[in-house]
């Protein structure tokens, strides 16, 4: 239970220069590996064609959020056997840099997930269910910027679909926050949004976790980094504001000393907008899965443990060592790294040892070694992003986050939940993967 207010202190120093080594040949060490936004969620792996959409709408969001329009995509895949919309679920893109990719977002939930082939969304089609995929043309954008989208596209559906059947809406990771605030602004505005069934894949509804050395690694190494014009960086995903507002620890840059929890506004904002709102849509069924484990049991990845030490060229031009977030404490080391004369040393103290929480794994520390040039195991290269205890949207204050990582969430009633039902995996899986046990959930939920 984190009492104390969590922080990170950064020490700098300067380092002996580093030999004749030109600037040059300091930005190929900062840049080994392709450049490009760190902390992405998942891609597909699949080599077959996508389904290509019956068709697509252009959305432009009717509800500017400081003074911007949201902008997006929806791509419609009829159910079998239909030849305009009947029975419509709205399933909204996650956390990620640029535009969607609806095409691999279709790939991603349509990937064998049990060894007798099946599929979820063809499952879905086949139960009669038309998927209206969402997507937003800046995924990294405030997330109330692409709630206006949202809301465009339950707009666009309810005026399109024959017939009366209520709507399914939510989405996938970030995906389930703004089809969250969406829903809750329309009920707010008198707007009928018509949903029956609101649905969240391993969305952190109390927040998400990226590991507090890695976020200044990006912004460290970037600074060295030979930029492209228009192309993004490192950083550039850590930064938007999209990460701002789900991140619960968050640190804008390689210096920044102080607390982590409130260290950006806009994720205190986006929090005191959806209490404001309600905290959730009432009208709807509240469904939500977590591809963590419900059971308490996280990964077994060791506090403080050193995750991997780099040293280019011996130590004297640069380093990078980042560890598993320690368990609470005081100036507790969490990594440190340096370039040419700038070497910076991180502790935290009274944060929780997230890395190893039950929870959907991104592979944070696996993309940061990949670009470093660091061979890790593969059990290493993964750690906690989306805690259970976030996907199920325990009741706990998402600004301090006095809850137990793991907790056992089967013995969790109602009304410790926001969720009217949810699901945890068996396992600790990859964040945003489709598993059999949370597609034959959902099958059961929601394919009537």
């Amino acid at each position: 239970m984190m009492a104390q207010e969590a922080r990170i202190d950064v020490k700098t120093l300067l380092q002996k220069a580093a030999g004749d080594l030109s600037a040059p040949e300091l930005y190929d060490l900062a840049r080994i590996a392709e450049s490009g936004p760190w902390f992405g969620a998942p891609t597909i792996r699949s080599t077959e064609s996508p389904r290509p959409p019956d068709y697509e709408w252009p959305l432009v969001s009717e509800h500017p959020y400081l003074g911007k329009y949201g902008k997006g995509t929806a791509s419609v895949h009829l159910a079998n056997g239909h030849d305009r919309l009947v029975n419509p679920m709205i399933f909204a893109d996650g956390f990620n840099y640029g535009p969607s990719d609806l095409d691999a977002l279709w790939q991603w939930f349509n990937e064998p997930y049990s060894d007798a082939g099946e599929r979820l969304f063809d499952q879905l089609l086949a139960s009669g269910i038309d998927i209206v995929l969402l997507g937003f043309d800046t995924r990294h954008d405030y997330l109330q910027v692409n709630a206006g989208v949202a809301r465009a596209c339950i707009g666009k559906v309810i005026a399109e679909r024959q017939g009366n059947t209520p709507l399914i809406t939510g989405g996938v990771s970030m995906g389930g926050l703004v089809t969250r605030y969406a829903l809750a602004a329309m009920e707010r505005d008198d707007e009928d949004h018509q949903t029956e069934t609101y649905l969240s894949w391993d969305s952190p509804h109390n927040g998400a976790w990226i590991p507090l050395i890695l976020q200044q690694m990006a912004y460290f190494f970037e600074f060295f980094e030979a930029l492209t014009p228009g192309k993004a960086s490192k950083a550039s995903l850590i930064r938007s504001p999209a990460a701002q507002q789900l991140l619960w620890a968050w640190v804008e840059d390689a210096r920044y000393s102080g607390p982590v929890a409130t260290a950006s506004p806009l994720r205190a904002q986006f929090v005191q907008e959806l209490a404001q709102l309600g905290g959730f849509p009432q009208r709807p069924v509240r469904l939500g899965v977590a591809n963590g484990r419900g059971d308490g049991q996280g990964p077994a990845l060791q506090p403080g443990e050193v995750v991997f030490d780099k040293k280019f060229l011996g130590g004297i031009v640069g380093s990078a060592t980042a560890r598993y977030q320690p368990a609470f404490g005081e100036q507790q080391p969490v990594g440190g790294m340096h370039l040419g004369l700038t070497s910076r040393t991180s502790t935290t103290t009274a944060v929780a040892p997230f890395d190893g929480a039950p929870g959907g794994m991104l592979d944070s520390f696996g993309q940061v070694a990949t670009t470093l040039g660091v061979e890790l195991a593969e059990m290493k290269r993964w750690s906690c992003f989306v805690p259970s205890v976030s996907a199920v949207a325990l009741d706990f204050d998402p600004m301090t986050w006095d809850v137990e990582l793991d907790q056992d969430l089967r013995k969790v009633t109602a009304e410790h939940t926001m969720l009217t039902e949810f699901c945890c995996n068996a396992i600790n899986t990859e964040h945003s993967a489709v598993t059999p046990t949370l597609a034959e959930w959902v099958l059961r939920k929601i394919a009537k």
